[in-house]
């Protein structure tokens, strides 16, 4: 109980300290979050965002078709269309890994304040989920500066990217290894699918944060790098299933 009360009275003076000192103000911050974006870093973020969103449309319709094949009862389709929903996934989350890697090591070149952005766990589904980001939470009331909040972001994206994926393959081979057509278990794969589109979300809306605060003169390498993580999915992504 001592370490409890302990965390929750760092909690509080953590509130206290942030509603003094106005930290997250908005007149603290040169940019909103989705504040329209000029057009040479507009040229940069749509590549990026189509790449994802249509792997993730993609991945929704595969789910979608495995979930009404089952519904038919035409079991080893809908088995066939999560083998194909698994290996889109796996695309996505190899996107957003080389997308958090680029913004970890662009963010040392932000010249304004990057703005923070609060991820809420009244957002997710998924139990795992749920308790993480609310660790984070408490962690995000301690931090002030607005680069290590930034960093605490991605770190929680890349975490969140890494446990749901390897959530979501493991529910996978346990229940196609015994065919299993279980509400419970198709409910699970619903709330993994849930999640992970949020992530992905976050995960451009922090791209799109960053782009709006770095130093110009890197843009340049910004781009290149966003470029060379969109080809390198698309050489992966050879190996879908047919």
């Amino acid at each position: 109980m001592k370490w409890l009360l302990g965390a929750l009275i760092l909690l509080l003076i953590g509130f206290l300290l942030r509603r003094v000192l106005r930290m997250g103000s908005p007149r603290t911050q040169p940019h909103s979050w989705l504040a329209p974006l000029p057009a040479e870093l507009h040229t940069i973020y749509h590549p990026v965002v189509q790449e994802v969103e249509t792997h993730m449309a993609i991945l929704g319709i595969s789910l979608n078709d495995a979930f009404e094949e089952r519904e038919a009862q035409r079991h080893d389709q809908a088995w066939h269309m999560m083998r194909i929903s698994t290996y889109e996934w796996d695309r996505v989350a190899e996107l957003m890994g080389s997308l958090l890697d680029i913004l970890t090591r662009h963010l040392a070149d932000a010249v304004t304040l990057v703005p923070p952005h609060s991820v809420s766990s009244h957002w997710f589904k998924t139990r795992v989920m749920i308790d993480y980001v609310r660790m984070h939470e408490l962690m995000d009331q301690l931090v002030f500066n607005s680069k290590l909040r930034f960093q605490l972001q991605l770190r929680l994206l890349r975490r969140a990217t890494a446990t749901l994926t390897g959530e979501y393959r493991r529910a996978f081979r346990n229940a196609e290894r015994i065919q299993d057509p279980s509400e419970e278990v198709w409910t699970q794969f619903d709330h993994f699918f849930h999640d992970f589109d949020l992530v992905a979300k976050e995960t451009l809306l922090a791209f799109r944060a960053l782009l709006l605060c770095l130093n110009p003169s890197r843009l340049q390498d910004v781009a290149a790098d966003a470029q060379e993580a969109i080809k390198r999915g698309v050489r992966s992504a050879s190996g879908l299933p047919k």
